[in-house]
């Protein structure tokens, strides 16, 4: 859906995808380090082998890593493909961003869809949606609608205290009937998130969204073959924790770039 900036953009367009990759890297250290509570602005690059620091020349996304041939310059050991995914991962949402919006629009796109895809990432290998990255995004989200008057501010404010309230209530009714945790207070973040950024109208996309795709995450993450399903027949049932952050957040991207879709049917 394409978002009427207020004013062109200070900067041009071509920059968020230069910038992009550098970004990722940023965000593969947020994957890493925030489920660690380690810190973030005053520690050193290491390479996970050898521990020795890293330089400038090492740590060029993408090129340091080609260059490389995935190994570190100093010890040899293969460094894993987690750094480069990232920063392409941040490339591909600038260049899908800029196929939509362009000036504001398309730095307000990118920002949300870094922040959602560092959120993302972190809740499927950790089931944890940080509140240093949800809760500035609903901020960010909030000041956008502000400034751009799209949505309205009314309407942002509104989604976003919607979305947190009806996900916490949800929550809550699933613990008092089944005794256990069914969606975290992370999720009802993410749903703020959705609320501000897109208004209280897109919240029933966004969580038919997030739903289907829970489904189709559900499916792709079962067991694929029937030795594992046979070992997990034989243990000790239990609830299979999927995080929900994931799929919420590409329902959020989708209906941020489309528009909502319920009302197609």
């Amino acid at each position: 859906m394409t978002v009427p900036p207020a004013e062109d953009a200070l900067v041009p367009d071509w920059l968020a995808y230069v910038l992009a990759p550098f970004i990722g890297s940023f965000m593969g250290v947020l994957i890493r380090r925030l489920p660690a509570d380690l810190p973030i602005g005053n520690a050193r690059s290491r390479c996970d082998h050898c521990g020795t620091r890293l330089g400038v020349r090492d740590l060029v996304p993408l090129l340091s890593w080609l260059a490389n041939r995935g190994r570190c310059r100093h010890c040899g050991k293969p460094i894993g493909e987690f750094y480069p995914l990232v920063e392409l991962a941040a490339l591909g949402v600038a260049l899908w961003a800029g196929t939509i919006d362009v000036g504001a629009a398309l730095w307000l796109d990118c920002l949300l869809g870094w922040t959602l895809v560092t959120l993302a990432w972190i809740d499927a290998e950790h089931l944890l949606l940080p509140d240093v990255l949800t809760l500035p995004l609903i901020l960010a989200g909030l000041g956008a609608a502000w400034v751009l008057e799209w949505p309205p501010i009314v309407d942002a404010a509104a989604g976003a205290s919607v979305g947190y309230v009806v996900f916490r209530l949800v929550a809550l009714a699933y613990r008092q009937i089944r005794g256990r945790e069914g969606l975290g207070a992370g999720d009802a973040k993410l749903l703020a998130v959705a609320g501000a950024w897109l208004g209280w109208q897109a919240l029933g996309d966004v969580v038919l969204g997030g739903a289907l795709a829970g489904l189709l995450w559900y499916f792709i993450a079962r067991p694929a073959n029937t030795a594992t399903e046979n070992l997990a027949a034989d243990a000790a049932p239990g609830p299979v924790e999927l995080p929900f952050g994931p799929a919420l957040a590409v329902a959020i991207w989708v209906v941020r770039l489309y528009g909502p879709f319920l009302g197609l049917f």
